[in-house]
């Protein structure tokens, strides 16, 4: 059983028990249920830099990241820093994260925010909105091409980005369909954990245009971008980079001054 198959078998548990403790139509009644949503797509499409700031304080690969920052100052150091999203981890488990630091983010700043989840029910994607999320990831691995498509448009229908995450080219086949804002490719094979590049440049040229290309893990340095753009990505999902310094806005904010000079 590789990790992703664990998380999901946890996770399940997990929704399950979170749906029994807080019935749909109370995150529906939640006051950040009814906020206006702001697009990451859009902002990607109008930005120079196209950074997607994550806040993580652990996971499986690297076990722990920074358990020593609080969501509040990483949210509004990411904002000031010029970032164009922040992504924030609400799996507990395996990243140590929680939909409070989402709401608590929500609070602190007015970028997009993305939910950065395992999401495997419609449920997650009431609580994503209810929770002040603006995005949601899914992820191609551990969905049908049928649930890629019912939880796309439940989002949509609730005003949310969703950015769909692939790792090969099976699963981008499987999953190009409208109801998508941003194709995500992972860098990181989820066997073994190891990263290239190499996967978003072989993918880059079969994403149709309609869709934002994102590139996720691996991007490390300024170069690594400079070396994705030319293939047209617009996005890059930055987590650990700036989370395992003392102060992640201030080096997102170093970090996008030397890519935009």
């Amino acid at each position: 059983m590789n990790i992703l198959d664990k998380i999901v078998k946890d996770k399940r548990i997990e929704v399950d028990l979170r749906k029994s403790l807080i019935p749909k139509n109370q995150l529906e009644q939640s006051v950040l249920f009814e906020r206006e949503t702001i697009s990451l797509s859009k902002k990607l499409k109008n930005s120079n830099s196209g950074i997607i700031a994550e806040h993580k304080r652990r996971s499986p690969s690297k076990s722990v990241i920074n358990h020593n920052l609080n969501v509040q100052d990483v949210a509004s150091g990411y904002e000031n820093a010029g970032v164009c999203g922040m992504s924030v981890l609400t799996d507990g488990k395996y990243f140590g994260g929680s939909l409070d630091d989402l709401q608590i983010a929500r609070a602190s700043c007015n970028l997009p925010l993305l939910r950065k989840e395992f999401i495997i029910d419609e449920y997650q994607i009431i609580e994503a909105k209810s929770y002040g999320a603006d995005v949601i990831l899914l992820i191609a691995a551990i969905l049908t091409k049928d649930e890629i498509k019912q939880f796309s448009e439940l989002a949509k229908t609730i005003g949310l980005d969703v950015l769909l995450e692939v790792h090969n080219e099976a699963e981008l086949h499987k999953s190009i369909m409208p109801s998508l804002d941003m194709l995500g490719v992972n860098n990181r094979n989820l066997k073994t954990f190891e990263v290239s590049l190499e996967t978003s440049k072989q993918l880059s040229q079969q994403i149709p245009d309609d869709f934002i290309k994102v590139s996720e893990s691996g991007i490390s340095s300024v170069d690594a971008i400079k070396e994705l753009q030319p293939y047209g990505y617009k996005g890059f999902l930055i987590g650990e980079n700036f989370m395992k310094t003392d102060n992640p806005g201030a080096s997102a904010t170093e970090f996008i001054q030397k890519l935009e000079s």
